[in-house]
């Protein structure tokens, strides 16, 4: 289910100077660091990656201080598409030169830029990955820059915004398209998580404030750890099975958008309206 932006001051556009728009962050990244977002885009993105009519560009916004997400998100999005071109932007071009070595044009290719997302001829992106970004601005900025970010999209594009840890074992991102936020999702590595709350220190910056009593995200989660310890007998299958159990169950009381088959890769999606603050 897609949900329409709110009425929100729009970003300011790119200055005379054509200085990029927005700031720089801490840059803290890691290999492997975005396996499970890459997992669920090269799936959920795949239709329209393979149908497009000429290579399709794909942006990592906000790679940071070495190169390695965008390396990493070339190679799993060519095993969709083989000719698909990924742009690494970064804002600090102290690490655009350090990623340039990596380059291979035209697959992957790096550039200065902001959420002004600068393409070779103004060209839409079939999909923009922030991750880690947005995390470090005030929730006040958010809306602006999801307008702006998804003004840059294909019409059939995806914007994928969310936060996870050093390691990439908790991760929960935003996925919206030229509309608007259309889901989130909530992914984990099964075998270290003790609650499915514990996920909540990496909600993105729309909802970490807003897991508090009362709100839809707070009550979501509130739910699921209930559906994981009800589930808890199938621990003794694995954690795998415990959590595809806790998340059929939660599904009576949720609207749910994924099934089994994304559940045992310890996902679980749900529309955007239903946790929306």
């Amino acid at each position: 289910m897609a949900a329409s932006f709110d009425p929100a001051p729009a970003a300011p556009a790119r200055g005379r100077t054509g200085r990029p728009v927005g700031t720089v962050t801490r840059g803290t990244t890691n290999t492997n660091r975005l396996r499970r977002m890459d997992r669920w885009i090269a799936h959920t993105l795949g239709r329209a990656l393979r149908a497009a009519g000429r290579p399709p560009v794909a942006v990592d916004l906000g790679y940071g201080a070495a190169p390695w997400t965008a390396v990493e998100l070339a190679g799993r999005l060519r095993t969709v598409r083989p000719d698909v071109r990924v742009v690494g932007i970064e804002i600090e071009p102290e690490r655009v030169a350090a990623a340039l070595p990596y380059a291979e044009p035209p697959l992957l290719t790096f550039r200065r830029g902001g959420f002004e997302v600068p393409l070779d001829g103004g060209r839409p992106a079939q999909l923009i990955r922030a991750a880690n970004v947005l995390r470090q601005y005030d929730e006040s900025a958010v809306a602006g820059v999801w307008e702006r970010l998804c003004a840059r999209l294909a019409p059939d594009g995806l914007l994928v915004e969310g936060t996870c840890d050093e390691i990439g074992r908790r991760h929960v991102w935003v996925a919206l398209g030229p509309e608007g936020p259309r889901t989130v999702t909530f992914a984990a590595r099964l075998g270290g998580l003790g609650q499915p709350s514990d996920l909540a220190e990496r909600l993105p910056k729309a909802l970490i404030h807003h897991n508090v009593p009362g709100r839809p995200v707070h009550a979501f989660l509130a739910d699921f750890d209930r559906a994981w310890a009800a589930a808890a007998p199938y621990g003794a299958f694995g954690a795998r099975q415990r959590w595809v159990a806790a998340c059929t169950a939660l599904a009576g009381s949720w609207p749910l958008v994924d099934a089994r088959g994304r559940w045992r890769q310890g996902e679980v999606t749900v529309p955007w309206s239903a946790l929306a603050p």
